[in-house]
Order: structure tokens, then C-alpha cells, then sequence
């Protein structure tokens, strides 16, 4: 009987040992990979496995960076690395990926290709021939994931739109479950995703306007369609997308191209954030290491990862840069990363939160037990208080010196006297050495222009009768055609002689004709006086102040009189003698911008003095205060004043001058019309050398 039940036992034995080693005899490996360059810009990858493939492994092609990706169900690398490098034709390089029961071949081109596959025996052969076009290539429809059972109904839990941090549009699906296939395709100028055999709540079925989110994304429109769920995406102008799986969770995030992302060859430029190469991964289940690892192949990097790195997730990256999918699935499992050079830290964020904490702890105890050191510092160019009111800050421990630390400026030698510990010392130096630098310098150039055009005419006439007769003492004059007349007696034996004119006008004024009529006997005296008198001046004051200054220090250049005048005296003061400033004057602060442009704060003054007023003298101001924006060298007018006064004035003899032709004898005309204007300009030249102050 026990010989029986050894037999049993070892017969059971032999049976488990065969059926493990008929298991390990079957496991299908890739265990060589060629390329065959067939002519005529075509070449034929052979892959070479140790057992025939039960069908073709599928494939798709990615235009951006261009390459032809191959999965392998069930099949393990056997090659023993995973990088081949090829350089034939359009073929650059293959990487092999394995990740548990799933291969992956990736086939790195020089552009685009089209290709066409067959198994032959144990060898897959892959050939590649002609080029994809990049409309056939963006517009070609895509399996973004494969569904797992034909039957199973699936369904959308939720659809939802949020703005990215980098401002583009992220359309986040809640899934029933990991294996929804899914189908992503650009068309024309809408990206059209078909969820299939699913389901879609009622309350889901909308159309969501998103325009308010300033988005690439205008609408998007979820909706039935047979036994799938369609959801079109329309965004705005050029734009690109990118779609990837964590879990349950589907997300297609789509952004615009801007101008400033395309180089001049026409291609687009990749995010800002994200500017690794771009891959395709498809993994259910998957564990962290297996995902990181496949990123670290991919790469070349050197991942490190903690030992608390756990779980598994199912993910599903299209066309996703591989810095993007490393942090995609670092977020999916509450993971963070630190990279130093080649090498990138995996470890759970609260680890690794808390192990740069203990380095800062360590660091901050370091430098407390650190002996402090005294230092002298030249300061060359600004002023020594200033900076040490810079090292203190707000106080002791505030600014760059600690608590522990000490700074005194010397005023005489401008010398800085630093009390510190050696890595604050240095911190010191290299904050002086950015600050003591000589400041640049601004010539401001000014012209104060004040034109004036002054013009009169003067249009009259005036007509006298005399009649002088010769009496005795006390004798008179009578005859006199005229207004406003004063008679006066002359004296005995004399001629007194009355010619008062009927219209006052100046007296032997340029352009006057005068003409007199008397009789023989000189005793009847009839005059005549036309005056017509234009005047035309013009004149032009121009002054010119300038000054040079400092970037940001405030500069002031003045030229004038001061005009004495006496002050009354009071009850408490004695009278005396005070003065008033009637001066040219300009007052400006240049700011030059990194641009070399310079704003200014401008303040510019003209005083001239005027008649005095009961002692007083009065001054006749133009001042003009701004702030203005300049280029160098450039030439700005930052104010103008015009003024014109025109007058005109009638003088004539009452009744007499309004008469018809007749009353142009009786009456004189006077027009003015002055014009003055009063204009400022600004030049602000950057001072590089000292050529340019000659």
C-alpha cells in the first residue's frame, strides 16, 4: 500500500513538472530583429520570434515625432536590451519594451511612413513604403482603445469641462469601467471621440456651450448614436489635442497653436511645460514600476524609485509628450519626482515632502552653529549706508543678514564692515557685487520755443477851419469847425492860432498826407490829414536749457533774474526790499526701461518779468509739469500753448461820421490781431560713453 501511494505521488509529481516545463516551452519570444534594404526607398523589418504569432500584432503610426508602434500580446523581449540602433534608409532606430505579458516595438522614422505587414512562419516581416502626407496622417481615424468584450454594455458616469493651468480646454469622462473602447478621430476643424457599446445618462445628453472659459474650445455635444456615445468637440483657429486614460478617468485636453509656437519651417512647437518626444502607451492593470519603467526605456533615464512606489492603474496615453504621462501617472497615485541630472527620485509626495524638510532642518542647524566671520567690503559706487539699509531689510533676521549677523557702514571711507557666517558672507558679496554698479546717465536736452505775430492798421482821416482875425486886447478867434474846442484870449497885438482837430490821430505818423488851404491875407486856414498806417512783427524767442543726470536721480538746471521791489513795513517789521525770481528753469527724473527707452518726470518753467503793478512787479509764467515716455535720442513735444487776440476799434465825431462817403472825413478805424504760442521739446539721450557728452 505505501508503495502505491509513492507511485501515485511521484506520477503526480512527474505530470505537474511536465505541464510547468510544457508552459515555459511555450512562451513565444522576439529573439532577432533585421532590416533588409529592399531599393527604391523601401526597406523590410524582420522580426524573428522562437514560435510562430497566432496573428498580426497591431500597429499605428504617430506623425509627431514620426514612428510606427507595434503591441505583441503574450510575447516577451528575448533580444536582451532594449534599444537596437538601425540608421537604414528612412529607419533611424527600434526600441523593444516589454511590460509583464506585452511587448512593445517601436520603429523610430525619419518622417512619416506608410507599411503593410505578414507572417511568415516565425517571422513577422514589416514593410515600409511611401510617405504619409500630414492631412492624411492628422485626419486618419484612431483606435484609441480596444474594448475588451463585445457583449459588455458600458457607460458614461459624467462629463465635465474645466480651464487647464496652461489655458487649454480639458473635457473630463468619468467611466463605468477601465476596458471602454474608445475611437478618437480629427475632423476637418472638430475632434469627433465614439465611446462604444455604451450608454449615456439623460441628463447627459447636452450640448455644453464653453466659450465663457477662453478656451481653444468653443461647444461640445454629447449625444446617442446606435449602440456608441458620440461626443464632437468643436474647437476655434489651429489647435491640437491630446488624449490619455488614468483609471476610469478619460481626459482629452485641446489647446490652441499659437504664432509664437510655430518655427519657420511650419512645424508646431511643442508646450511650454511639457517638451519631451511624444509616445503611445495602452496598458490595463499595469503596475507603477512596470508604467515607470517603460518611460525610463523610452528615455534613457535613470529612474530610482522608493520602496513605498505600490499599486496598479490602467492607462491608456496617445501621442502624450513622455514627461506629460510620467506626470500623469505620478498624479494618478499620489507620487512626486525629483531630477537631478540623468537620475529622477519616484517617492510618494508626503515622503518626499518630508525628507526635504529634514535636509532644510539639517541645513538651518548647520549654519547656526557656523562661526561667524568679519568682513570688509569696498563699496566703489553707491553709498555705503544705503546698502547696509539694504542687507538689514526691515530689521536683525529680516533681511540678508541673520540675527546673528552684523553690518556698519563707514561713511568716510564708504566701506562696509560685515559680521557673518562664511555661506552668508558669500550671499553678501554676490548681492553687493549686483547693486555696486555705476549708474547710467541721461543728457535731457530742452527747447523752449515762444513765436509771436503781432499785426495793426490804422485807417482815418481828420479835417480843421481856422478863422483868426487881430483885435485889440481881449481879442478872440471865431470860425472854428470842431468838437470839444477850448477858446483862449489872446493878448493885445497878438494872432492866436486854434486847430483842435475833429478826429484825434497821431501826429506826423508814417503814411499821414496832409494838405492846407488859406487865403492871401492868412486869416481863413482850411487843413486836411489822411492817415492810413500798417505794422507787421513777428519774433521768436528760443532758449535752450540742459542737464545731465543720473538713472533715477532728480536733476535741476535755472537761469533768470530776481527783481527787487519795496515791502511796506507792519507794526512788528520795518519796510524793505524783497525780490522776486523770474527765471528759465528745468526739473526732471529720467527712469531708462531695459528697452533703453527713458520716462521722465518733466517739470519746465518760463517767467519773464512785466510792468509793475502799484510796486509789485508781475510775471508772466509757462509751466508745464508731465510724465512722458521716450526712445533715445528721440524728440517729444510735451506742451503747447496758443493764443491770439484780435481786436478791433471805430473813432469818430457823432452824427458827422455816420454819414454816407461823406462821414469817412469824420471818423478813423484801428485792427489788431496778435498771435503768440509757446512750445516745449524734450530730448533724452543715454549717456553709453564719453563721446557722446561732446
Amino acid at each position: 500500500m505505501n508503495q502505491l501511494n509513492l507511485f501515485v505521488r511521484a506520477l503526480l509529481l512527474l505530470l505537474v513538472s511536465g505541464a510547468f516545463s510544457s508552459q515555459v516551452f511555450a512562451e513565444v519570444q522576439i529573439i532577432a530583429l533585421n532590416v533588409v534594404n529592399t531599393g527604391n526607398g523601401t526597406s523590410v523589418v524582420k522580426v524573428e520570434l522562437n514560435q510562430p504569432l497566432t496573428g498580426v500584432p497591431a500597429g499605428f503610426v504617430v506623425s509627431k515625432p514620426p514612428r510606427i508602434t507595434f503591441d505583441f500580446l503574450n510575447v516577451t523581449n528575448g533580444l536582451g536590451k532594449s534599444t537596437q540602433r538601425i540608421d537604414e534608409g528612412e529607419l533611424r532606430s527600434a526600441d523593444i519594451i516589454q511590460a509583464g505579458n506585452r511587448t512593445r516595438l517601436v520603429l523610430n522614422l525619419n518622417q512619416a511612413l506608410l507599411y503593410d505587414t505578414k507572417v511568415e512562419g516565425n517571422t513577422l516581416l514589416i514593410n515600409l513604403r511611401g510617405k504619409v502626407s500630414s492631412q492624411l496622417v492628422s485626419n486618419q481615424s484612431s483606435r484609441f482603445a480596444e474594448v475588451s468584450n463585445i457583449n459588455q454594455k458600458h457607460a458614461l458616469n459624467k462629463v465635465e469641462f474645466h480651464r487647464g493651468t496652461n489655458g487649454e480646454g480639458r473635457v473630463e469622462i468619468d467611466l463605468s469601467d477601465t476596458t471602454t473602447g474608445i475611437d478618437i478621430r480629427r475632423e476637418d476643424k472638430r475632434l469627433v471621440v465614439d465611446f462604444l457599446k455604451t450608454n449615456l445618462p439623460t441628463d447627459l445628453r447636452r450640448k455644453l456651450d464653453v466659450v465663457d472659459f477662453g478656451t481653444a474650445v468653443e461647444t461640445v455635444d454629447t449625444a446617442v448614436r446606435g449602440d456608441n456615445v458620440q461626443m464632437i468637440i468643436r474647437p476655434k483657429g489651429d489647435w491640437e489635442y491630446a488624449a490619455y486614460q488614468a483609471n476610469k478617468k478619460f481626459i482629452i485636453e485641446v489647446k490652441t497653436i499659437s504664432a509664437a509656437a510655430t518655427n519657420s519651417s511650419g512645424t508646431t512647437g511643442r508646450q511650454a511645460s511639457f517638451s519631451g518626444d511624444k509616445l503611445t502607451l495602452d496598458f490595463q492593470n499595469i503596475t507603477v514600476r512596470e508604467a515607470l519603467n517603460v518611460i525610463a526605456d523610452f528615455t534613457g533615464k535613470n529612474i530610482v524609485m522608493s520602496d513605498t512606489v505600490t499599486g496598479n492603474l490602467t492607462l491608456r496615453l496617445k501621442d502624450v509628450p513622455w514627461d506629460q504621462a510620467m506626470s500623469i501617472i505620478l498624479q494618478a497615485r499620489g507620487l512626486d519626482s525629483r531630477e537631478n541630472g540623468n537620475v529622477i527620485q519616484v517617492a510618494p509626495r508626503d515622503e518626499i515632502a518630508a525628507k526635504e524638510k529634514a535636509e532644510l532642518t539639517a541645513r538651518s542647524q548647520i549654519v547656526a552653529l557656523e562661526e561667524v566671520q568679519t568682513e570688509s567690503i569696498e563699496i566703489k559706487y553707491a553709498k555705503a549706508q544705503e546698502v547696509a539699509t539694504m542687507l538689514m531689510g526691515a530689521g536683525a533676521g529680516k533681511g540678508l543678514i541673520s540675527a546673528r549677523g552684523s553690518v556698519t557702514a563707514d561713511i568716510r571711507t564708504n566701506v562696509l564692515f560685515v559680521q557673518e557666517s562664511p555661506s552668508r558672507l558669500e550671499k553678501v558679496r554676490e548681492l553687493v557685487n549686483k547693486i555696486d554698479v555705476p549708474l547710467r546717465q541721461v543728457m535731457i536736452e530742452s527747447r523752449v520755443v515762444i513765436a509771436s505775430n503781432k499785426f495793426g492798421r490804422s485807417l482815418g482821416s481828420r479835417l480843421s477851419y481856422n478863422s483868426v482875425d487881430t483885435f485889440g486886447v481881449g481879442g478872440g478867434a471865431r470860425g472854428n469847425i470842431g468838437a470839444n474846442q477850448v477858446v483862449n484870449g489872446p493878448l493885445a497885438g497878438t494872432t492866436a492860432t486854434i486847430n483842435t482837430p475833429n478826429v484825434n490821430l497821431p501826429v506826423a505818423a508814417a503814411g499821414t498826407f496832409s494838405m492846407l488851404l488859406f487865403n492871401s491875407s492868412l486869416t481863413k486856414l482850411l487843413g486836411l490829414e489822411l492817415t492810413a498806417l500798417e505794422t507787421d512783427n513777428q519774433g521768436k524767442v528760443i532758449s535752450s536749457p540742459r542737464v545731465l543726470t543720473m538713472d533715477k536721480k532728480m536733476a535741476n538746471i535755472a537761469q533768470g533774474v530776481k527783481i527787487p521791489y519795496n515791502t511796506a513795513g507792519t507794526a512788528t517789521t520795518a519796510a524793505g526790499i524783497a525780490f522776486i525770481d523770474a527765471t528759465l528753469s528745468l526739473t526732471v527724473t529720467p527712469q531708462i526701461t531695459p528697452d533703453d527707452h527713458v520716462i521722465m518726470d518733466v517739470i519746465v518753467t518760463k517767467d519773464s518779468p512785466q510792468v509793475a503793478v502799484t510796486g509789485t512787479p508781475s510775471i508772466d509764467t509757462n509751466k508745464v509739469t508731465t510724465q512722458a515716455l521716450v526712445e533715445n535720442g528721440g524728440t517729444v513735444v510735451i506742451g503747447g500753448v496758443y493764443q491770439q487776440d484780435a481786436s478791433s476799434a471805430i473813432t469818430k465825431v457823432p452824427l458827422l461820421g455816420d454819414i454816407p462817403l461823406l462821414g469817412y472825413l469824420f471818423r478813423s478805424k484801428v485792427a489788431a490781431d496778435n498771435k503768440s504760442e509757446l512750445l516745449i521739446f524734450i530730448t533724452p539721450k543715454i549717456i553709453k560713453d564719453a563721446m557722446d557728452l561732446q
